[in-house]
């Protein structure tokens, strides 16, 4: 387990709902990944790279709604500015698995 947060600590990450809209491969990444542009609503459109490819392939990710943090410091990888933080859990054999809601959210919507 990791440090004991404060409620305020966790109040300081900004977690939304958005969709996928798009989905490229990203073969300049160390570790195989993709290239997503992710919809947050009003929030705009941000771009993710996520070492996902294992478990979903880019048809499978279209238009799939998933829930990230938006406000990470952007992230330069390869040629690519990672902007936001898709999350996801580990599984057994150390594949992620996307968080994702069990109903249509509007996007841009606060986890909360």
């Amino acid at each position: 387990m990791k440090d004991e947060i404060t409620y305020e600590d966790f109040l300081k990450v900004d977690i939304r709902i958005g969709t996928i809209i798009e989905v490229k491969d990203f073969p300049k990444a160390r570790k195989p990944a993709y290239q997503l542009k992710i919809d947050f609503g009003d929030l705009g459109i941000r771009k993710s790279s996520a070492q996902i490819t294992d478990l979903y392939s880019k048809k499978d990710l279209m238009n799939k709604q998933i829930s990230a943090i938006i406000n990470f410091k952007p992230r330069q990888i390869a040629n690519f500015m990672s902007e936001v933080l898709v999350i996801g859990v580990y599984n057994i054999d150390g594949n992620v698995v996307l968080l994702k809601t069990n109903k249509n959210i509007k996007n841009g919507e606060q986890v909360r």
